[in-house]
């Protein structure tokens, strides 16, 4: 079908494609693939940047059967590509089974959230790529390839974040658990010298905790706090810290609480706990650009005391600004790979050459620390740069050339990181 004028979630990328297919099988991916001289995955749009544009054709998976087959020996799922974390949360809980973390959106295709490093919060909780233990790819020729932990060397830790460069990805398999529940309770207003004493105990002092700041005054504004019900309760008293326990549901931006998942220490469904906001809500007009960087987890308390001179930057700018902790990955692009990461995330407001400035700023403060840009949010780093603070992504290119040697796949967002 024709493109008309299409723009991701955010409204700050107009898509280029001249045309979006939405096939409605893998057969007919195949033979769009094999008979398209360019193409380009698209996600659920909730990119930031350019990795799903293109100027020639898009493709859509939202078409493909939805698919959820659970094999309870080997503790795996196998889900449709384009199918979104929502859809798989609830058909896994509705049998009794979970994921181990979830993104605090599950509005997200499980595809598009795998192949950019997107992730969740805990110390021991790494990003939602982690849990890939097979997929399967269309290649450039059409072909469908299986990759797991069978196939040669470390060919999953390349394909877990992938880019979109690989191939286009129909399935997904998935490691998965019994179900747990999760309890919510979000306090307010830490003040800095507890944040900066602290930190650690603080950000794993549960399954899953988040910190929410303006960088001004109040400190850490928000910490939402999520605990395992299955698993000993916080240790660290906040209130005694100088927060205070929030009186009712509290968004860490500026809408509606009614669109945030239930918080109060209520116990729920990880399903309903996890994801910071509803399925059944759009969580934020939409109107926003966001950056992220995770830096080695070493550095957390040093990057935030950096980052707070850039207060009268962010003020008119900046809704919210989440710090969240990652574990190490094996796959080759991820974000958080081979370290024990924090991650520094921002939502700006959408005003493009105000964020571009803003992020100039952070990515100078955060140069000491390592920083690295999350793949689906905007970055002023440089191809220089990525290789440095990437250390395999002259392997993945080199493996990108040997899959897509005719440049199939390839968009200009590639051409750029993969140089």
């Amino acid at each position: 079908m024709a493109a008309t004028t299409r723009t991701n979630w955010a409204g700050n990328v107009t898509y280029r494609a001249s045309a979006l297919e939405r096939p409605t099988s893998v057969a007919e991916l195949q033979q769009l693939v094999a008979a398209t001289p360019r193409l380009t995955a698209l996600g659920s749009t909730h990119s930031f940047n350019e990795i799903a544009d293109t100027d020639a054709v898009q493709v859509t998976l939202a078409g493909l059967p939805p698919l959820l087959e659970i094999d309870e020996t080997r503790r795996v799922v196998r889900v449709a590509a384009g199918m979104t974390h929502s859809q798989v949360a609830s058909g896994l809980e509705a049998r009794g089974w979970a994921l181990a973390n979830l993104a605090s959106l599950p509005h997200i295709s499980v595809a598009g959230a795998v192949a950019t490093g997107t992730h969740g919060s805990g110390v021991r909780n790494p990003s939602l790529a982690q849990a890939v233990v097979g997929l399967d790819v269309v290649r450039a020729s059409g072909a469908v390839d299986r990759v797991d932990a069978s196939s040669p060397d470390d060919t999953l830790d390349a394909h877990r974040v992938a880019l979109g460069a690989l191939g286009v990805v129909t399935a997904v398999e998935l490691a998965i658990e019994p179900t747990f529940q999760v309890a919510t309770t979000v306090h307010l207003d830490l003040p800095w010298d507890a944040v900066s004493a602290h930190f650690d105990d603080v950000m794993s002092d549960a399954y899953s905790v988040s910190m929410f700041t303006s960088f001004d005054d109040r400190g850490a504004r928000q910490v939402w706090t999520k605990h395992r019900v299955d698993e000993p309760g916080p240790a660290v008293d906040l209130v005694a810290l100088g927060a205070r326990r929030a009186d009712g549901p509290v968004h860490p931006g500026e809408n509606d609480a009614a669109s945030v998942t239930e918080q109060g220490g209520v116990p729920g469904s990880w399903a309903e706990r996890l994801p910071h906001f509803r399925s059944t809500f759009t969580p934020s007009t939409g109107a926003e650009i966001q950056a992220e960087y995770l830096i080695p987890a070493a550095h957390a308390v040093a990057a935030l005391d950096a980052l707070r001179p850039l207060e009268p930057v962010f003020a008119p700018l900046l809704i919210a600004a989440e710090v969240r902790t990652i574990a190490a990955d094996t796959a080759w692009l991820a974000p958080s790979t081979g370290r024990q990461s924090v991650g520094l995330h921002f939502t700006f407001r959408r005003d493009p050459a105000a964020v571009a400035s803003a992020v100039e700023r952070i990515e100078a403060v955060l140069a000491p620390f390592d920083p690295r840009p999350h793949w689906g949010k905007v970055s002023a780093a440089g191809v220089e740069r990525l290789h440095e603070v990437y250390p395999r992504l002259d392997d993945f290119a080199a493996l990108a050339r040997d899959l897509d040697p005719a440049g199939r796949f390839r968009n200009a967002f590639l051409a750029r990181v993969l140089s």
